[in-house]
């Protein structure tokens, strides 16, 4: 691989605006306590102070609690609400969707939605479809809103209006329990990192970490396999799919994310967002109010608790 003082000065830059992108973002950081108590902080783009204290709490293993909404920015609530939605899903989507072991549908996006619907004073149904079936679906009137885990991709804009963003999923790493103070995501000389071969996280180390040995495998369970067995020395994948593994009882508590949240614009920065038909734009500003409330009274933060009991962020 090159390098040249030009790679160490864009890789430098990156990480600059990339903890920039933290201090200034979209979004506020709520510190939730182990107690249950939590202590917002705005991240309205003043003080990189707040990115720090966010990043540290990360450090210190509390649950960092995402919110994707500018608290400086005012919404009024719309004046025409939706007074009944029926909502679209596919129910193999765990955590969001999914069956639980009665069969009962449950998951973070079931009650999302119906908080949404509390807060607008609307009647709601949610309907399974297959994945592959939703957009179809919803463009055939069949339903109001696809809630699945969308996001908003040029190949859908032409049909669908979407709501703001509600969830984000960011690139972490993940090392081995032992190593998690001592692990520098800004100096990774020397450093085996783990990847799928073929993802977008390859795609990333390979150009932004040229200097960095890279080792890829076909799968994600091969590449934590690395990493338990010595071959590796962190794991560079999906936040959301390291920290469920972490949670489940594969994981033994011998690993842990460490370093912050990747949200790099054009590589991490697609979120989770509701999508509506294009000729209802109202329908979808109404929604987005609703999201917004549920941040504001703290649904969110209860529901992300429930759901993401490790948090990925």
């Amino acid at each position: 691989m090159k390098t040249s003082r030009n790679v160490k000065f864009r890789h430098a830059a990156r990480k600059t605006a990339r903890y920039a992108t933290l201090a200034c973002s979209v979004f506020t950081v709520i510190l939730t306590l182990a107690t249950g108590s939590g202590t917002a902080i705005a991240a309205g783009g003043n003080s990189a102070a707040d990115a720090d204290r966010a990043l540290a709490a990360a450090a210190e293993n509390r649950p960092v609690v995402p919110n994707f909404w500018d608290p400086r920015a005012v919404q009024d609530r719309p004046k025409d609400l939706p007074e009944k939605i029926q909502f679209l899903a596919s129910d193999d989507f765990p955590p969001f969707v999914f069956r639980d072991t009665d069969g009962r549908l449950t998951g973070f996006n079931v009650d999302l939605a119906r908080a949404m619907c509390q807060d607008m004073g609307a009647s709601c149904a949610l309907k399974i479809v297959p994945f592959d079936d939703l957009v179809p679906s919803l463009v055939a009137g069949e339903g109001d809103a696809i809630i699945a885990g969308l996001a908003a991709t040029t190949a859908l804009n032409g049909d669908l209006t979407f709501t703001q963003d509600y969830m984000k999923l960011p690139a972490r790493f993940m090392v081995r329990a032992g190593d998690r103070e001592s692990f520098d995501e800004t100096h990774l000389t020397g450093q085996r990192i783990a990847v799928v071969a073929g993802t977008r996280h390859e795609r990333f180390a390979l150009a932004f970490w040229p200097d960095v040995p890279l080792r890829t495998y076909p799968s994600p369970e091969r590449a934590r396999e690395a990493l338990l067995s010595g071959d590796a020395d962190a794991v560079f994948d999906s936040g959301l799919a390291l920290a469920t593994w972490l949670g489940s009882e594969d994981a033994n508590d011998c690993c842990a994310l460490a370093g912050g949240p990747w949200l790099e614009p054009g590589h991490f920065d697609e979120g989770l967002s509701i999508a509506v038909r294009k000729t209802e734009p109202e329908l979808a500003e109404a929604l987005t109010y609703a999201l917004r409330k549920t941040a504001t009274n703290g649904t969110y933060r209860e529901l992300y608790l429930r759901y993401f009991p490790i948090s990925f962020f």
